[in-house]
Parts: structure tokens; C-alpha cells; sequence
């Protein structure tokens, strides 16, 4: 009697389509980490725009927890748009932030996830947490496209589409990105061959308006950009990685670019708001309040009207290649005339995202 019920077991699982095959991940740490299948329910720790653009809408109905602090309260405009598009989402449970330190593995643990999204920032900052998390039954998985390198931002799209079963859909993310990182080079490239200087560019977090110094960008964030495109970025080598410029300096520097870098703040009064819901008059009476600073209007930039508005929530996400072409056209104008940038971002998020881009995102002052 027990074989034949063994029997019948064995018979139901293979014609139920049921597999218990595992699934082995490399992440983005080089951690082999196992999985009994694809999970249904996940732990998302950030890169919250990458997750869905692999999964697509149905990823939304995959999460149990989140880290919502760097999603709520540092894109707050962003995450009204999808908690709009997806109520439930404002509801989730949240396991606190890894970087403020109030990360709870109890309530993480809680939720039961099958697998735990981190950026590997995140697993860093986390210490000891992780052993608890993986001692609890939950494997933990790493992505990074804060590195901004072309390498680490093809690998973490591989790594999810492995992960949640869409590998084609990943596939397609990174054909996709690829192409317009390349294409992008080689109008930099075609551009110096025919003897292009690169112009200097000053970049600052225009959060606290005008009369504040903000900061401004090295080596990553906007500066590892600004290298990828041979720009003469004028933080090099005065600050290690971002901190404010003084004013002295970047007169003397005379830049022939300035780009803002703003976003969606709160309680910001001054900040250049750019991002989901930003309005293009008020985005645009911020900037130009940054032209009325003592000497800026000597500056070739100034002068010429070359001053640029990016998202700062943009950089270091799958979209990316839309900021990198935009600063790309103000160095290389020449050699980017057929490249729409905004448009690019509006067909990005129609073709991947569960929302449309409404919004400022890249603007220049007229």
C-alpha cells in the first residue's frame, strides 16, 4: 500500500508540472547563493526601478517587505507614482534602512521571504545581520549597479531575470542598455577623432538653492560619468569622491557646462526640483536663480546658456543611458544632434516600467 501511494505521489508531481530543481545564483559578490525555485515571495532592499523593469508589473504582487526609506524618503515623487499605480505597495511592511542603521532582521525574518534583494552596499553595512537573516532560511542575493560600470549593470539585469524566471525579458534590458552606452561612446569617440576639445563642466547637487554651496562630484555619481565621456569634469582631483567646490574655484575654473543635479526633496524650498511631478516653470525659476551667484556671470556656461538640469534618482539604474547621452550632447552638441533624451526616458518607461515617466527629467535653460 505505501509503494503504491509513493507511486501515485511520484505520478502527481511529475504530471502537476511541479519542479524542485534548485536554482544556483552567482551574485554580484561572486556568492554562490542556492534557491529550492524561483521565489514568490520577495524581500526587496533597493534598486526598486530595476526589479520591476525585469519582473514587469507582476513583480509588484511578488513583495512582502521592503526597505522603503530610499525609496519613500529620498524619492518621495517616485514612490507616489507607484504606490499610485499600486496601492498596496504604500502597506508593505518595512524592514527599516541599512544605512541609518535601523535595519530590523526581526522584521525582515517576519515576513518570510524567499529570497532578500540587496544592493551590496547594503549587505556590507549590514554585519552581523546577515548571518541571522541566512540562519533563519533566507538566502540573500546582491546587485550593483552603483558601481556605474557597464560590466556590474549587465551582470545585476542577469542576475534578476536568473533569479525571478524572466531571463529574455532581462535579456532585452541589456541588449537595450548596451546599445545606447555604446552608441553613446562612439559619437564621443567620433567626436574627438575630428578633433573635439572636451569642455569643462562643473556639476552640483542643487539641493538648498543658490546662496548654499553644494555638493559636487569626482570620481562616482555624475563625475564617474563625466570620465566614461572624456569631459573635463573641474572636481577632479580637488575632492576625493564629493563635497562642495568653493566659489573662488569654480569662477576661476570658468567652466563652459554647469549641470544641476536636483530631485524630488521635501521641505527643500530652494532645491531644483526635478523627477516625477516636477513642474518645468518652477524647475526652470530655480536654475536660473543659481546664475545670479557673485562672478557666474562670467562664465562661458552663463554666458552661453549652457546649463542643464538632470534627476539626480536617475543615475546608477537601468535607465541611466538616458543621463549619460544627455550630459554626452551638452559636451559634444555636434555629435549628438539626433539624440532626444527625454523622449528616450518616455519610451523606456513605456516599454518596461508599470508607469509612464510624468515629469521632468533633463531640461536646459532657454
Amino acid at each position: 500500500m505505501k509503494r503504491l501511494i509513493s507511486a501515485l505521489s511520484i505520478t502527481f508531481l511529475l504530471h502537476s508540472g511541479i519542479s524542485f530543481a534548485e536554482i544556483v545564483i552567482n551574485d554580484i559578490q561572486g556568492r554562490s547563493v542556492t534557491l529550492n525555485a524561483h521565489p514568490e515571495k520577495v524581500a526587496l532592499g533597493f534598486y526598486y526601478e530595476d526589479y520591476l523593469a525585469v519582473t514587469g508589473a507582476e513583480g509588484f504582487n511578488k513583495l512582502v517587505s521592503l526597505s522603503k526609506a530610499p525609496w519613500e524618503s529620498w524619492r518621495p515623487g517616485q514612490w507616489n507614482a507607484y504606490t499610485d499605480a499600486f496601492p498596496p505597495l504604500a502597506t508593505l511592511p518595512d524592514f527599516g534602512n541599512a544605512e541609518d542603521g535601523t535595519l530590523s532582521t526581526e522584521a525582515l525574518i517576519a515576513t518570510s521571504p524567499d529570497v532578500l534583494i540587496l544592493a551590496s552596499w547594503q549587505f556590507d553595512s549590514i554585519g552581523t545581520g546577515i548571518q541571522q537573516i541566512e540562519a533563519a532560511g533566507i538566502p540573500i542575493v546582491t546587485l550593483d549597479y552603483n558601481a556605474q560600470t557597464l560590466e556590474k549593470h549587465i551582470a545585476s539585469t542577469r542576475i534578476l531575470g536568473q533569479l525571478l524566471n524572466q531571463e529574455d525579458r532581462a535579456e532585452a534590458l541589456v541588449n537595450l542598455y548596451e546599445e545606447k552606452h555604446q552608441d553613446t561612446l562612439q559619437r564621443v569617440k567620433s567626436a574627438h577623432s575630428h578633433g573635439a576639445i572636451s569642455k569643462k563642466i562643473y556639476v552640483e547637487l542643487a539641493q538648498n538653492g543658490p546662496d548654499a554651496q553644494g555638493n559636487s562630484y569626482s570620481k562616482g555619481m555624475w563625475g564617474g560619468v563625466i570620465d566614461l565621456l572624456q569631459g573635463q569634469n573641474i572636481a577632479a582631483g580637488q575632492i576625493e569622491n564629493w563635497g562642495p567646490l568653493s566659489p573662488e574655484y569654480i569662477i576661476a575654473s570658468q567652466p563652459d557646462v554647469i549641470l544641476l543635479a536636483g530631485s524630488e526633496w521635501l521641505n527643500r524650498p530652494y532645491s531644483v526640483q526635478l523627477g516625477f511631478g516636477a513642474d518645468a516653470s518652477l524647475t526652470h525659476q530655480r536654475m536660473e536663480a543659481y546664475l545670479s551667484r557673485a562672478g557666474w556671470s562670467s562664465l562661458p556656461a552663463v554666458q552661453n546658456r549652457d546649463v542643464y538640469g538632470v534627476y539626480h534618482g536617475g543615475n546608477r539604474t537601468l535607465s541611466d543611458f538616458v543621463y549619460m547621452r544627455a550630459i554626452g550632447q551638452a559636451l559634444y552638441p555636434d555629435y549628438f544632434t539626433d539624440v532626444d533624451p527625454a523622449q528616450e526616458l518616455q519610451d523606456f518607461y513605456a516599454e518596461w516600467m508599470p508607469i509612464s515617466a510624468m515629469g521632468l527629467f533633463v531640461t536646459r535653460l532657454q
